[in-house]
């Protein structure tokens, strides 16, 4: 069995691109940025960012377009695709590396309110134990029915 299966959260580095496709299908391309932080070999902390072209179809490419712009975080589960071509000024092989987008959900901003009222960044507040407008969450008293959970 192979795997090809992608998890990033980061910055959109620019506003999502929305297109039509011939079939009329849409497809939104955006750039998105993540950083990884480590400790060198003379313990200094150090920075690395990385940055992945991702590519969403559909109602999802849709969705993307309207409520993501740049700078606002985002969560992308996907798969990694190569496309190649022809260039057309010297006929050399082209490359490029894509995130093709199976799910998402709107990142948390740091405590400046859900990402475009996404009910989703009000979840992923809510793991990080705070609330959308910044304040703690105030949790239920009763307990909860897993047979209430409806999936």
């Amino acid at each position: 069995m192979y795997l090809n299966k992608v998890f990033l959260y980061g910055n959109l580095t620019r506003d999502p691109e929305l297109k039509a496709l011939p079939s009329g299908s849409q497809i939104a391309n955006f750039g998105l940025a993540t950083n990884r932080t480590y400790k060198d070999k003379n313990g200094a902390k150090q920075e690395a960012t990385e940055f992945h072209n991702i590519v969403a179809f559909g109602r999802t490419a849709e969705v993307i377009a309207q409520y993501c712009k740049k700078g606002r975080p985002i969560f992308v589960e996907g798969r990694i695709q190569t496309r190649s071509w022809e260039g057309k000024e010297d006929g050399k092989k082209q490359y490029r590396t894509e995130i093709i987008v199976d799910n998402f959900q709107f990142g948390a901003d740091g405590g400046k309110g859900p990402a475009a009222g996404s009910s989703r960044a009000e979840t992923t507040a809510a793991d990080n134990g705070e609330s959308p407008d910044g304040g703690e969450i105030k949790y239920p008293d009763e307990e909860i029915n897993p047979e209430d959970i409806p999936f």
